[in-house]
């Protein structure tokens, strides 16, 4: 069967339409006469802007009104920053595709009046804005005269608030600097020494519905097996780990010869705890990689470091 309409649900921020219009641009190359068509909508993410990330809950956060409009039958598949896509998905949804990875790193973006500071040089009391618990952890471990404020809303929205002097900087994704063209105002990219990354960050995963081998034809034009494997390595950490995207584990991922390096970490939300540790394996075992590596963080106290950030930050029933 040759598929000739294809139908992409995508959340409506700025980075989102960004990113989905540039997967429709690079299957409309691939697939010359295919029909493309999207449909964007708000998630329940976008709609909550007033609570902290991890107060809302977890499961599908950024995802869960896409994937209901594949499920549905209205959609054929979706975008996703991969990062915000749970390792566990719905029955009868799959991860279909993983496209190349921008640079996954942290950036700082810092207001002007501290253009002549690195994150390490930031003066006692500097207002540090995030919204990632795992950001927030591994920053505070480093720099623990540093506050930190969380910070809600858009990439722009975020910068408007650090230029009105809200925030001395930010910690914000590379990537989605990169691809809204605020390349510019990156900084500093923060060595993974100091902050490793989100599970997925800088990757788009593309979902579909299971048992539409033509769908998934057409999306694997955008494929890119390296950044699959790594990706692959790190989901699978994260899933072993019980963790989501909420929660302060980090992971940086690289392919030496035939064999992926895969490191790892959790910490507590005061980043007085950190564990960290890293393995390596053949590129064909890359969820083996990452399951190993989290028994060895399970080993060092993983499991109750999360447990007590689970019971910290569980939204009230």
């Amino acid at each position: 069967m040759v598929l000739t309409q294809l139908r992409i649900a995508s959340r409506r921020s700025q980075l989102a339409m960004v990113q989905t219009n540039w997967v429709q641009a690079e299957l409309e190359q691939a697939h010359p006469g295919l029909s493309i068509s999207v449909e964007a909508m708000a998630t329940q993410g976008d709609k909550i802007l007033d609570v902290a990330l991890a107060k809302i809950g977890d499961k599908g956060l950024f995802t869960k009104e896409l994937e209901a409009q594949m499920l549905i039958g209205r959609a054929d598949i979706a975008v996703h920053s991969l990062k915000d896509l749970p390792t566990n998905l719905p029955e009868g949804l799959m991860l279909g595709c993983v496209t190349e990875r921008e640079d996954p790193a942290d950036a700082l973006v810092v207001n002007q009046k501290n253009a002549d500071h690195q994150l390490s040089t930031l003066p006692e009391g500097a207002i540090v804005g995030t919204s990632s618990l795992r950001r927030l952890a591994q920053l505070r471990h480093h720099y623990p005269h540093l506050v930190f404020k969380d910070v809600r809303g858009n990439v722009i929205t975020r910068l408007e608030k650090l230029d009105a002097g809200n925030y001395d900087c930010l910690i914000l994704a590379a990537a989605g600097l990169t691809r809204l063209g605020f390349g510019d105002r990156i900084h500093q990219l923060i060595p993974s020494e100091i902050s490793l990354h989100a599970v997925g960050q800088g990757a788009l995963g593309i979902e579909c519905v299971e048992g539409h081998p033509e769908v998934l034809e057409v999306i694997k034009a955008l494929e890119h097996k390296p950044t699959a494997q790594r990706c692959l390595a790190e989901r699978a950490l994260l899933r072993e780990l019980e963790g989501g995207c909420q929660v302060p584990i980090g992971v940086n991922s690289r392919i030496e010869a035939n064999e992926l390096l895969l490191t790892g970490m959790v910490a507590s939300l005061d980043g007085k705890r950190l564990i960290r540790d890293q393995h390596r394996g053949p590129l064909d075992h890359c969820e083996a990689i990452g399951k190993e590596l989290a028994e060895t963080l399970k080993s060092q106290g993983a499991g109750e470091i999360l447990a007590e950030i689970f019971a910290a930050v569980r939204p009230e029933a």
